[in-house]
């Protein structure tokens, strides 16, 4: 039987609060593709009721993500393999691994063939209430759960303390649903932070079916010669791009600050 007496004591220690701060700060990281996808998806919703779609989604991730803390053992037993294809094994992880990114794949190429075939005026109160709340919560609800086992994985992997584990996912969601708000409407109201999110995604897409195969890939391996996918260089790559637009955005804004003072100044 889990003893929770030992979690609290491990929890109120020095290490556990250094873990509890680390594994939030690493829980924030990992969650930043769930909020993107999110303020994307709720975007298409009429503007009353973004902020509550966003809201469920969130506290959606927080359910799926402390249910999935406590079936770690049957997360466990995903990794081995369901039947194998030309000697390759493949197991539960790698098929949701693979189903997740093909559906974030497609949904955000449909998103950004949108985005680039369609006028921003047409894209009005109107063409939002077309799409249903219900179907928005489903795809979030879907992204949720695939995106959840990095999240939960990590956690296992930096502290086996389950009481820990779930607070920091407590505080890091509570965290994103104070802030999701801002970020949702920074994403939605610059179009060049909007593609460069929705390229994020696509890439966030290809690597969640680049990590099904090599999964398939390690079953042929020992444990010791695994081979692993590291997601770093996309958010590197992603805070560049952003970094780099943000400089744009500044550059635009201070020019027209100019022509504006310009177009002021009386003709002589």
């Amino acid at each position: 039987m889990h003893s929770w007496a030992n979690d609290f004591s491990s929890l109120f220690s020095i290490n556990g609060l250094i873990s509890l701060l680390t594994l939030t700060i690493l829980e924030i990281v990992l969650g930043i593709d769930n909020i993107i996808f999110i303020s994307i998806a709720v975007d298409k919703l009429p503007r009353a009721q973004q902020s509550k779609a966003r809201t469920i989604g969130l506290l959606l991730a927080l359910v799926v993500r402390t249910i999935l803390l406590f079936c770690i053992g049957w997360i466990a037993g995903l990794k081995d393999p369901l039947f194998h294809i030309a000697g390759y094994g493949v197991s539960g992880k790698a098929l949701i691994l693979l189903g997740g990114g093909l559906f974030l794949l497609m949904k955000t190429w449909s998103e950004i063939k949108e985005k680039m075939h369609s006028d921003e005026d047409e894209i009005g109160p109107d063409s939002k209430g077309k799409n249903s709340f219900n179907a928005i919560i489903m795809q979030i609800v879907i992204i949720d759960f695939v995106f959840s086992f990095d999240s939960i994985l990590a956690a296992v992997g930096l502290s086996g303390v389950v009481l820990i584990m779930v607070s920091a996912v407590v505080i890091s969601m509570l965290l994103m649903i104070l802030f999701s708000g801002i970020v949702s409407d920074f994403i939605n109201k610059n179009p060049g932070i909007k593609m460069i999110a929705l390229s994020f995604l696509l890439v966030i897409g290809g690597i969640l079916v680049g990590e099904a195969l090599v999964d398939c890939y390690n079953t042929t391996l020992s444990h010791e010669e695994h081979v692993e996918i590291n997601k770093n260089y996309a958010y590197v790559a992603l805070a560049f791009a952003m970094m780099i637009e943000l400089f744009n955005i500044r550059e635009r804004k201070i020019k027209r600050a100019r022509d504006f003072k310009q177009e002021d100044l009386p003709n002589i």
